[in-house]
């Protein structure tokens, strides 16, 4: 599912407690009051009935308007390849259709997660560790801003950190679209002359 601005939050974070780890709320299963205690949730409402979502940096940058729409989308595909490959889960949008040709024994399905590993390997190696650093603390750890700026520079103001962090955020979810966009016009390009050798 991507993030939209249509999200609206129905809870409110109380304190500075640590995230809870990459458990999203499913349908019918709402988080615990604690959950709800430690974490901003909202509530997609151009589509009634899907499952609470974080409230996250990303979705507080698209929100803020500092952000498009596309840089949000590149932030949920990466986040969806990091937990698949480490977690080991996927999840598919609404309107998924399963392929039928793929096969789903153990083998191809860990192949399939090493292909989402090389698909963040190559981000890292495109953007940098740092830019990697700051997509863990912002997608997997789910830390705010303000978190993010005590962990990246303890020797600043939580107001001048805090800021630092966000247009960082900011720019480099504009890159990891940049980066996105223009692996997909590779793919086209490879295609497309790979249909040329096989007319001609």
């Amino acid at each position: 599912m991507q993030m939209n601005a249509s999200y609206t939050q129905v809870s409110k974070k109380q304190g500075d407690a640590p995230h809870a780890g990459l458990l999203s709320a499913q349908a019918g299963c709402p988080p615990t009051a604690e959950r709800m205690e430690k974490s901003i949730f909202a509530v997609d409402t151009a589509t009634p009935g899907n499952p609470l979502r974080v409230l996250g940096t990303v979705q507080a940058l698209l929100n803020a308007r500092d952000i498009t729409q596309d840089a949000a989308n590149a932030a949920e595909r990466w986040y969806r390849d990091w937990v698949f490959a480490y977690v080991g889960h996927i999840e598919y949008p609404t309107n998924h259709t399963p392929n039928t040709l793929t096969r789903h024994d153990d083998v191809s399905w860990q192949m399939t997660r090493a292909h989402a590993a090389g698909r963040l390997a190559d981000v890292r190696h495109a953007l940098g560790l740092c830019a990697d650093v700051r997509l863990k603390l912002m997608l997997v750890d789910e830390l705010s801003f303000m978190q993010m700026g005590r962990v990246l520079f303890p020797h600043l103001s939580d107001a001048r950190a805090r800021l630092k962090v966000s247009a960082q955020c900011a720019m480099l979810l504009e890159q990891l679209e940049g980066f996105y966009n223009s692996l997909r016009r590779a793919n086209q390009n490879r295609k497309k002359s790979r249909s040329g050798v096989a007319v001609g």
